[in-house]
């Protein structure tokens, strides 16, 4: 009992961090727009899941809400910041963010990437929307802080380049993605709630 206590504890801890970052509350929250989109490259997609969506199709199934999917494969976070138009379509309340796979593939700049991604979550949140960024690694967090983002560190943790949970070398396959799913659903719960 006492094991299950610390770990609700622990859980609403971590929730609580999602939400303030060094003392400043996430921009936009609660949001009052009504759509959730998930915009990036193909892990938003869903590439190498047997289905179309990946772990964003399994959040909106979990969820029971439609989650509108705007992942292009192969985009880079230059790609990404030429469409972001695309969110004037919707009335967006959470966009979730997840890039910068291609450009460590393409060997752009870091800083370019981190100003990209910089640009993007400015642009959603001046629609109103609170971002969820998907973190790869460390200096996402830094930019999630520094931006008012909610932020998931290290998505593709134990994932990337575990053969049981990859469908190739880059994309997860069902497996993979219920873990990536898992990993959301309770931030994002919170976030719509």
């Amino acid at each position: 009992m006492k094991i299950f206590i610390l770990a609700i504890a622990l859980l609403a801890v971590a929730i609580l961090g999602v939400f303030f970052a060094r003392g400043r509350a996430i921009i936009n929250y609660p949001s009052s727009g009504t759509d959730i989109v998930a915009f990036g490259d193909s892990l938003v997609e869903g590439v190498g899941s047997a289905q179309a969506g990946g772990f964003v199709r399994m959040l909106s199934e979990d969820l029971n809400i439609p989650i509108i999917n705007l992942g292009v494969s192969g985009n880079t976070t230059a790609d990404a910041l030429k469409r972001i138009k695309e969110l004037d379509r919707y009335k967006p309340k959470v966009v979730m963010i997840l890039l910068g796979g291609n450009d460590y593939l393409q060997k752009v700049p870091k800083e370019e990437t981190l100003a990209n991604m910089n640009k993007i979550i400015d642009e959603a949140q001046k629609r109103g929307a609170v971002v969820l960024f998907l973190g790869l690694d460390k200096s996402y967090g830094s930019l999630a802080k520094e931006t008012g983002a909610a932020y998931i560190p290290d998505i593709l943790g134990g994932i990337l380049g575990n053969k049981n949970l990859m469908s190739d070398s880059l994309h997860p396959n069902d497996l993979g993605y219920r873990l990536m799913a898992d990993r959301v659903k309770p931030v994002l719960k919170e976030l719509i709630d």
